[in-house]
């Protein structure tokens, strides 16, 4: 099996809470941007979902803090799709320091809307093969 996509984050001062600490709430800052940044390797902007008549929707997160980010830290977030049938599908997600430690782990359930009928899709990753240039980034 291949390594899961992946992207670097530098976390910038700004970002920190009191304690020096990544604030809890840009952990999902960053998950939502390695997720975008698979989707647009695969060939799907966010203009080209949008304009097939459905929208990602988060249904489920989970975040496991396992040790600490500071300003400075670099992080790779990675990104992994698994399809289970019916209307959603599974994101896992490591935060790991260039030293190979785990900062965090994050779990999300997800689903495709009908942004017309405001219903959720069967079978997203039907969605998700057909638009992508690249389907196996999500392991299709």
């Amino acid at each position: 099996m291949s390594e899961p996509f992946s992207v670097r984050i530098t976390v910038r001062g700004y970002e920190t809470d009191t304690q020096g600490h990544l604030n809890q709430s840009v952990y999902l800052n960053y998950a939502e941007h390695a997720r975008w940044s698979l989707l647009q390797a695969a060939g799907i902007s966010q203009a080209r979902l949008i304009s097939t008549g459905v929208g990602p929707v988060a249904l489920e997160t989970t975040i496991r803090y396992k040790r600490e980010l500071l300003a400075g830290d670099e992080v790779d977030v990675t990104c992994a799709f698994s399809w289970g049938g019916g209307k959603t599908f599974r994101i896992e997600q490591i935060f790991r320091k260039t030293d190979g430690t785990v900062a965090a782990e994050l779990t999300a359930v997800g689903g495709l809307l009908d942004l017309k009928e405001r219903r959720m899709v069967a079978n997203p990753q039907d969605h998700f093969k057909e638009l992508a240039t690249d389907p196996s980034l999500f392991g299709l």
